[in-house]
């Protein structure tokens, strides 16, 4: 006799029973599969190869002040201008467990120009270059001003204890982090033109500065373009050989601009002369700047990843543990611009630490605390992901 007799269904037809631990092992099975499918979604949340949970711009003491700590945030790592380190900072910073790492502005120091009126920028009409949009840059061949900035880059990795160093506005006289970006021909300086016909064997015509400047950007552009990038990619050079002797367990990053060879004809080469393949030599991260709201992408927080992925794929990194090379985005929460609401900032994290971004830091400290919604919806965010 079958002690399992039929069934009849709610709907109808006849349906077998089956044995007891049959049932048991399947409901087991299932129970086991849903238990996996948690695990994976929470391992999908988690994302062990990010190693750097940051905020740029300084000591975050607003948070201190509401009895917080970084742990509480999921915070690991903070920048903040090379001019603001100090030891009780640091100390205060190490105290949470926190990485610290400086930013070092290159060339745009525009108070050296007030004693050196020689260091500004000579545009196409052979004239000093006005600031455009108020981003005052400087000659990247004044030896005078190359050498004040490499002592004080040193002095930073020799007098405070620091995880790292990032260069910033390491690019020419120009405004590029704006929506429209404002990005003259520079420098065309009698120093420059003499530096050019000898370093890169091009000689130039008799005339004004004007009359060269417009023979160069009309026949010999692709030359001019090549040499002003090995400028600004030999002060890498320089500022790699200062940490490898001052504190070479540190990490050498920049800042730079989010562009591909693609995007506006080009310009991260041959206006803003920022050759990332051949600084790659000295750098071990790389902070692309994607601020999707500054720069018109505010309801398109994926173009963050996008960024990355491009800059991944053309420079060969992966985001894989052991890897020299890192991408760490600063993606954008505070308001510059169009505003970050606050049910956007998890997208953005989301977006700037995926592979192959092993790191993210905020952009930026001064004003996010301001939205103090935003810094909490930051700190569930990476809470989660450790």
């Amino acid at each position: 006799m079958n002690p399992y007799p039929a069934l009849k269904n709610a709907a109808g037809p006849e349906i077998r029973e089956t044995p007891v631990g049959i049932q048991i092992l399947v409901m087991m099975g299932l129970a086991t599969l849903a238990c996996a499918v948690a695990t994976v979604a929470a391992e999908d949340r988690r994302r062990p190869h990010v190693l750097a949970r940051g905020i740029y711009g300084g000591v975050p003491t607003q948070l201190f002040d509401r009895g917080k700590t970084l742990e509480d945030f999921g915070v690991n790592a903070i920048w903040m201008g090379a001019g603001g380190l100090s030891e009780e900072r640091i100390a205060l910073l190490r105290k949470h467990g926190a990485r610290v790492y400086a930013e070092f502005n290159t060339m745009h120091d525009a108070a050296y120009l007030k004693e050196h009126p020689d260091a500004a920028p000579v545009g196409t009409d052979g004239k000093v270059s006005p600031p455009p949009d108020g981003w005052q840059g400087v000659c990247p061949t004044h030896a005078a001003y190359r050498r004040y900035r490499m002592d004080a880059f040193r002095n930073a990795l020799t007098d405070f204890d620091i995880d790292g160093i990032w260069l910033d506005y390491h690019h020419s006289h120009a405004a590029w982090e704006q929506a429209v970006p404002n990005m003259p021909d520079t420098c065309f300086c009698g120093r420059c033109l003499m530096m050019f016909q000898r370093e890169a064997g091009v000689p130039l015509p008799d005339g004004t500065g004007a009359e060269r400047a417009a023979y160069i950007l009309k026949s010999k552009k692709a030359e001019w373009v090549r040499w002003r990038c090995g400028v600004f990619t030999d002060w890498v050079r320089e500022f790699r050989e200062i940490l490898d002797k001052a504190r070479p367990q540190a990490l050498l990053g920049t800042f730079h601009c989010p562009w591909s060879d693609a995007d506006y004809a080009g310009a991260r080469l041959e206006k803003l002369n920022i050759d990332l393949k051949a600084q790659a030599k000295y750098l071990d991260v790389f902070s692309i700047m994607p601020y999707h709201a500054r720069f018109g992408h505010h309801t398109d927080p994926e173009w963050i990843y996008r960024q990355a992925r491009w800059l991944g794929e053309y420079l060969g990194i992966t985001g894989k543990p052991g890897e020299r090379h890192k991408i760490w985005p600063i993606v954008q929460l505070s308001d510059w611009g169009e505003n970050v609401p606050t049910d956007q900032v998890r997208s953005v994290l989301d977006y700037g630490t995926r592979a192959p971004s092993s790191g993210v830091m905020i952009f930026a400290w001064g004003r996010l605390h301001e939205s103090w919604e935003k810094v909490e919806e930051m700190g569930r965010f990476y809470r989660s992901i450790r």
